[in-house]
């Protein structure tokens, strides 16, 4: 029998041929194969693609692992494939530890399996409107280059809010596991699961992550790590600080850095060692970065007049550009005061010694020497670089004493020489500043006092003494100096400067004096002695306490800028920030300035710095918030902490705030704030009238105002949120309704307790 022939079968699709290579692809080719087909799973598939075999085998892997390793291709669990480019306009997030001079940055977003977040140059020049600074987050345009491998570069366009890292809580143990008690007021308590409570122990400050569990997507908290615990380790600012992100552990450079540091010489410097500088603080100051003098003018054609001297220690000579020292006071922007402790901008190894102005002890200072008229206005001043040694470390309440009659053991010697003169000059320079007509808005502040274990033992307003206003009115004048010299050098300069009211915070003033019966004037340009006069009119009517509120309400923030537009609250037309470089980073910048401008050495403000200035403007600007917010909430925890005892107490206070949502109220024992819901008011629908400052009643007309004095109960205090909840138990004074339409239809309707008195 015959053989059947065999047949091909061509029921399947033919496979190619796959070609062999005689050479390795290009960088360019294979990054085309890579973005045009989907099916390449690996190398193997990508070397099948190009023919790879034999010899060529070895250098195609090491050419796709350098390829890999430069971040221009990825390998996922699913394929291999190009490393995904970044967006035109991306947001990018500077790390915190970049260099201020050579910044750069990441993609805020980015998916792990994409291989790692390509690092971004940021690019800044003089001519950049936003130049941000280590630790912000930004909308940048991305430029990636011509190469194969991205060489990518950002223009900022856009400072933004950066989230905060994480959620931080205090965790309280229960029968049923562990609950996290957010600091943030705004977010509620989340459940512990007992397997994610790590080693976190009842009462300590943790950071969380947040999953959501089940069908209604319950919130849950993981803990991440432990902090501390605020109330065994008595240090309740522990909490701001890990919210706010406030850099507080120095890092070992910087340390070593400060340890290394040498006692400044007299090289370069003028010799005042016998000329009685002295320093004037708080009683428990720890530093003293400033000194002062002053003398009678022997000059026959300034008769009645005085020089003053002014010494502030040269942070300049220790801390130089560039330096790990320099960067983290840069980072940091600030010093940062709490009750319990001080987060230093610098460590303490120069705050503390080197750059402390102590009694008989030779310290580099920058100094100014200004010559005042009789009638204490400024006719010359002159800046030296100089090497002192300070005649006495006096408390302000030390110096009063011995003005006022009461010279102790260490004053009384300093009376004639030193300190009559000091009061003689300041009387001067005091009628000059009246003259000048600063803003006049001196509201107390209280002082929060804690004992050994953290906790709250007395909260009081320390006097006013005329020893302090000698101090800023000094101070102020050789701000004001710094300021002139570097304009009159054209030096680039930090102002510290203080807008002008906006119109909009005008018109609401004017409203609300309005319903006091104060009249102001209708023209947007005002004037700080404008202020004082209304100021003058609500002492004589006795509602000063109202006035001062929404006087101050009506101000902008201070900041730092390198464009001056003056400081009004000042009523100066140009202001810098000289007098305290250890605890402000913008005063070391006006000493470098001053330093390069007159030529007192070679470690000056650089180009570079100048350059940079509307940049490092904006940070320190920032890091000034943040230390006022973290100060203020730690005093409100410490004083909710102080109160939480005395639930069911009755307390006085004034009406503080006025809210759609109800009153704030500010106690007169402690200075404590806390709020009444509008909802538990009394027996009528309270309706906000933002003209007036006011909750006033649809019906009954009852009307609650700004600095209304009243009294209320405490309901329920909240230390982690530094929250209080009153109840008000004073009625309101008697008025009319509000004009226009009702917000309620039909009869009154009780919102409040049971305790209001019904009318």
């Amino acid at each position: 029998m015959a053989k059947t022939p065999k047949t091909k079968n061509t029921s399947g699709p033919k496979r190619p041929r796959l070609p062999v290579a005689d050479r390795l692809p290009t960088r360019e080719q294979l990054l085309e194969a890579l973005a045009e087909q989907d099916d390449i799973k690996g190398k193997r598939d990508l070397a099948k693609v190009f023919g790879i075999r034999g010899d060529l085998r070895r250098p195609f892997k090491a050419m796709l692992n350098e390829l890999e390793g430069e971040g221009v291709i990825t390998r996922t669990r699913k394929a291999l494939r190009r490393t995904a480019a970044l967006p035109h306009v991306t947001v990018l997030d500077v790390p915190g530890d970049a260099d201020p001079d050579n910044l750069h940055a990441f993609p805020a977003q980015w998916n792990d399996e994409e291989g790692e977040r390509p690092r971004v140059r940021v690019i800044v020049d003089s001519k950049s409107r936003v130049v941000p600074a280590p630790g912000d987050r930004i909308l940048a345009r991305i430029d990636a280059g011509e190469e194969v491998v991205p060489d990518y570069s950002a223009k900022p366009m856009k400072v933004l809010d950066k989230p905060r890292r994480a959620h931080i809580g205090i965790v309280r143990l229960d029968d049923d596991g562990a609950r996290l008690i957010p600091v943030d007021r705004k977010q509620k308590e989340m459940r512990i699961p007992t397997g994610d409570l790590g080693k976190a122990n009842d009462g300590d400050l943790v950071e969380v992550e947040v999953k959501l569990s089940g069908r209604l997507m319950i919130p849950r908290a993981r803990v991440t790590n432990v902090i501390g615990n605020p109330k065994s380790e008595g240090a309740v600012s522990l909490i701001a600080i890990h919210n706010l992100e406030i850099p507080h552990v120095f890092p070992a450079s910087v340390i070593r850095e400060a340890e290394e540091a040498k006692e400044a010489t007299l090289k370069g410097r003028e010799d005042w060692r016998d000329l009685p500088l002295i320093t004037i603080d708080p009683a428990d100051a720890k530093d003293h970065d400033d000194a002062v003098h002053a003398t009678v003018d022997d000059d026959p054609a300034n008769a009645g007049g005085f020089v003053v001297t002014v010494a502030i220690a040269d942070v300049s000579a220790y801390v130089l550009h560039g330096t790990a020292l320099d960067r983290e006071a840069y980072l940091r922007g600030n010093s940062v005061y709490f009750p319990d402790r001080v987060v230093p901008m610098l460590p303490e190894r120069i705050s503390n010694e080197l750059c402390s102005l102590k009694e008989g002890v030779a310290r580099a200072a920058l100094a100014v020497r200004m010559v005042l008229g009789a009638d204490g206005r400024k006719k010359s001043h002159s800046f030296h670089r100089i090497l002192m040694r300070s005649a006495a470390k006096l408390s302000y309440q030390q110096a009063q004493a011995a003005i006022d009659g009461k010279p102790d053991d260490q004053t009384g010697p300093l009376f004639e020489p030193i300190l009559r003169p000091l009061w003689a000059a300041y009387a001067a320079m005091a009628k000059a500043r009246d003259q000048r007509g600063p803003l006049d808005l001196d509201l107390p502040e209280r002082k929060i006092l804690l004992d050994d274990k953290g906790m709250v033992r007395d909260i009081h307003i320390p006097e006013r003494l005329d020893a302090h206003r000698l101090i800023e009115e000094m101070m102020i004048a050789a701000n004001v100096a710094a300021a002139e010299t570097l304009e009159q050098k054209r030096s680039e300069l930090l102002y510290r400067v203080h807008d002008e009211p906006s119109s909009e915070k005008l018109q609401a003033l004017r409203d609300f004096l309005g319903s006091l019966d104060i009249a102001v004037k209708k023209s947007d340009s005002v004037r700080a002695s404008d202020f004082n006069g209304i100021l003058g009119q609500a002492r004589k009517a006795g509602n000063i306490e109202q006035v001062s509120e929404m006087v101050l309400r009506s101000q902008a923030q201070a900041e730092y800028s390198a464009e001056n537009y003056g400081h009004f609250g000042l009523n100066l037309d140009r202001y810098a920030h000289f007098t305290s470089p250890i605890r402000r980073y913008a005063d070391l910048i006006v000493h470098r300035a001053l330093v390069r401008a007159l030529g007192l050495g070679a470690d000056g403000l650089t180009e570079q710095e100048a350059t940079k200035l509307a940049g490092i403007a904006q940070h320190i600007s920032a890091t000034e918030r943040r230390a006022m917010l973290a100060e203020r909430e730690t005093s409100d925890r410490l004083l909710a902490q102080y109160l939480a005892e005395r639930i069911g107490a009755k307390f006085d206070g004034r009406v503080s705030g006025v809210t759609k949502s109800g009153l704030f109220i500010r106690l007169a024992e402690t200075g404590a704030d806390g709020f009444v819901p509008a909802s538990t008011l009394g027996q009528d629908f309270y309706r906000y009238v933002p003209e007036r400052q006011a909750m006033i009643g649809e019906r009954s007309g009852e009307t609650f105002t700004l600095g209304d004095k009243v009294q209320v109960r405490l309901l329920e205090a909240a230390p982690v949120a530094g929250a209080l909840r009153f109840e008000l138990l004073s009625e309101g004074t008697r008025g009319n309704p509000p004009s226009g339409k009702r917000l309620r239809k039909g009869p009154s309707r009780s919102f409040g307790p049971k305790g209001r008195r019904k009318r």
